[in-house]
């Protein structure tokens, strides 16, 4: 780092991402993407459309975009709010609502919410899970600050009860209680009847894992007018452009595409329960998932053993190093194949363990 960078900074621990080899020699299932294209109609749209009007800058109220996501929850446009990706909605939300009572998260969570509390000078307040790994609700209540939860959570693939998080959401009533539902399409239960109830609440979603658009870099928020109202504010005050013209018009064709939109969420849930009865068979274990991942530990070997015999066979798995979480790794649902190619290849790892 350069001798300017002012001192705040200078420990900062930046989010890492997980692999993204450019060669494509593997078989990818470390970051939990969709693996199906977008919607025809995202092609088709992008094909016919757009090409001749890249001159012009994108609508920066994002109008027809909003309202298609709108319609689409039975909501209002004023209720939604959209970012160039779910990690920039997150970003301005922890900017907006951070402060010097700091912000409540789960300790093992989406691993961005400890980096911009640290990014925005905020004191984190990590809340350990349970020991099966499940969020303790009765630890957000009552607690007076901004609090983050994914729900299902990652890595871990957990789901919280609607009524845990209302519970959150009423005794907290003077904090913004952001639940990301990132993961949402694949189990669980959303928190959209509770908007209506809780002015408090603000929910964060993705194109990137149900719509096929991780590429295409759009997330989207959906609260009380007055929470977008903020968030605008304060996007407005960065940059006003942040959704280009392809991503915008791809984000309106994918929301519309409902039959695609089914299909693809439907077969994934189909490869999650038989891959998740797969690796169990094998003597795995394996948490019951509600996103389109699993949290797995191998028999026999370490995750970190897991991770590197499997990636030096082409397929890609993510392992993290946190001592809590050593033994376990997190597989993306593929599609049948990719699927099929890492049941064959773990079974030639257990076998080479074994003999």
């Amino acid at each position: 780092m350069s001798r300017f960078l002012i001192d705040r900074l200078q420990s900062l621990e930046p989010y890492v991402p997980g692999e993204q080899p450019q060669d494509m020699r593997y078989v990818k299932l470390n970051t939990n993407e969709s693996p199906f294209p977008p919607s025809p109609r995202v092609v088709d749209a992008l094909t016919r459309q757009i090409i001749s009007r890249l001159n012009l800058y994108p609508d920066p109220l994002a109008q027809t975009l909003r309202e298609t996501i709108a319609a689409e929850y039975g909501l209002a446009p004023q209720n939604v709010f959209t970012g160039n990706g779910s990690d920039e909605v997150l970003a301005f939300a922890f900017m907006a609502y951070g402060s010097e009572r700091g912000f409540a998260f789960p300790e093992i969570g989406y691993g961005f919410y400890p980096v911009y509390a640290r990014l925005y000078g905020l004191k984190p307040a990590a809340v350990p899970l349970n020991k099966d790994f499940s969020i303790p609700a009765e630890k957000f209540c009552n607690l007076g600050k901004p609090i983050a939860i994914a729900n299902p959570n990652a890595p871990t693939s957990l789901a919280m009860k609607r009524n845990d998080i209302e519970r959150i959401l009423r005794t907290n009533a003077g904090s913004v209680v952001l639940i990301d539902e990132a993961y949402i399409d694949y189990g669980g239960e959303s928190c959209l009847p509770l908007l209506s109830r809780y002015p408090n609440l603000l929910i964060v979603r993705t194109y990137s894992k149900s719509r096929s658009l991780a590429g295409g870099r759009l997330g989207y928020a959906l609260a009380s007018a007055e929470i977008i109202d903020d968030l605008n504010r304060v996007k407005n005050s960065f940059n006003p452009y942040s959704i280009n013209s392809l991503t915008m018009l791809a984000g309106i064709e994918a929301m519309r595409d409902r039959a695609y939109f089914t299909e693809c969420v439907n077969s994934t849930i189909v490869q999650r329960e038989k891959t998740k009865a797969d690796l169990r068979g094998l003597g795995f274990s394996v948490l019951d998932s509600a996103s389109n991942f699993l949290f797995a530990a191998p028999p026999y070997m370490s995750g970190e053993a897991y991770y590197k015999g499997l990636k030096q066979k082409g397929v890609l798995v993510r392992w993290f190093g946190d001592p809590k979480l050593k033994d376990y790794v997190r597989i993306t649902v593929g599609n049948e194949t990719q699927m099929r190619v890492l049941l064959d290849k773990t079974k030639e790892l257990l076998e080479e363990v074994t003999a």
